[in-house]
């Protein structure tokens, strides 16, 4: 019998963990298949790390690995794809906002040759307009800039085939915008629509700065645009320098000397000073991200793993 691997990352979700474990268990129990419940605490400040440890005294099925320190969802999916042993991964979340009624869907499909079933949010219950709406223009923009089609509207919520996660295991970079990478995989995609639930219980750990910087993460990892856009910028406010130029000289030869025009003239310098400023930073941006790399430094240290071997 084949076996199931749940992946699922914490960070201080002890509120919700055993609402989360009765409902997927009441849907895995009628599915004929071996399961494993992987939970992997990303550094929890709680009594994340308990309930899991009382979850598997309870039911032998759920194993977890315990992170020496909080990495982020990226680096605990890492993980977790690490350490899954199944023959196909289900990645979800602990707030119950992806839904396990969707398991027998995304076997199913699974079952009918299908590498990669994601899970796209037709809706999105308990969220802001501005969020939906800045994660909507985010989606659209990397997908336009990226080299590679990026599935828009979709999370980590979705069930990948072993060929799929030991695709994903190779790649070990530090700076992971994994929804790119489930991208650039490849392989024969599936997509199912559902409606996105508020969170059972607890509060979300995404916060504007750190949604900014994932999308920082997901542009500069899957496109040099930006570096583009910054070349193509200061080429034009170059030509247009360079022609402003032969007039100011022209005219100087000309009328003479002329003394009024400070005040355009601190204006240009203000705007051709900001570009070098911002194209400066998009440069840094990418520096940085070479300069981490070149460590290669271990994704992540564990502190203890459990596991049923199945």
């Amino acid at each position: 019998m084949k076996t199931i691997t749940i992946l699922v990352p914490c960070y201080n979700e002890e509120e919700v963990i055993d609402v989360f474990y009765d409902e997927v268990v009441k849907v895995i129990n009628d599915i004929d298949y071996r399961f494993e419940l992987l939970f992997i605490n990303d550094g929890s400040k709680d009594r994340t790390l308990a309930k899991i440890i009382s979850l598997r005294l309870r039911d032998s099925r759920v194993s977890y690995v315990d992170l020496s320190r909080n990495y982020g969802k990226e680096i605990a999916m890492a993980a977790g794809l690490d350490y899954a042993s199944g023959d196909a991964v289900i990645i979800m979340d602990a707030d119950l906002q992806d839904p396990p009624r969707l398991i027998p869907v995304m076997i199913k499909e699974w079952e009918a040759g299908y590498d990669d079933v994601y899970a796209k949010r037709s809706s999105r219950k308990g969220e802001s307009f501005t969020k939906k709406f800045t994660a909507h223009c985010f989606y659209r923009l990397l997908g336009k800039l990226a080299k590679v089609e990026i599935q828009e509207d979709t999370g980590d919520f979705r069930l990948l085939n072993r060929q799929a996660v030991d695709a994903l295991k190779q790649f070990k970079e530090t700076g992971r915008y994994t929804k790119g990478l489930f991208s650039l995989i490849g392989f024969n995609k599936k997509e199912i629509l559902f409606d996105r639930d508020e969170r059972a219980a607890g509060k979300t750990k995404w916060n504007y700065c750190k949604l900014i910087g994932l999308a920082i993460e997901g542009i500069t990892t899957f496109t040099i645009m930006p570096l583009r856009i910054a070349t193509f910028i200061g080429s034009i406010t170059g030509i247009g320098a360079f022609i402003y130029m032969i007039y100011i000289v022209l005219r100087t030869l000309i009328i003479g000397i002329d003394l009024p025009g400070y005040a355009s003239l601190i204006s240009i310098m203000l705007f051709i000073g900001s570009i070098q400023l911002v194209s400066i930073g998009v440069l840094g941006e990418y520096v940085g991200r070479i300069f981490n790399e070149t460590k290669n430094r271990p994704l992540y240290f564990i502190n203890k793993y459990e596991s049923t071997k199945v």
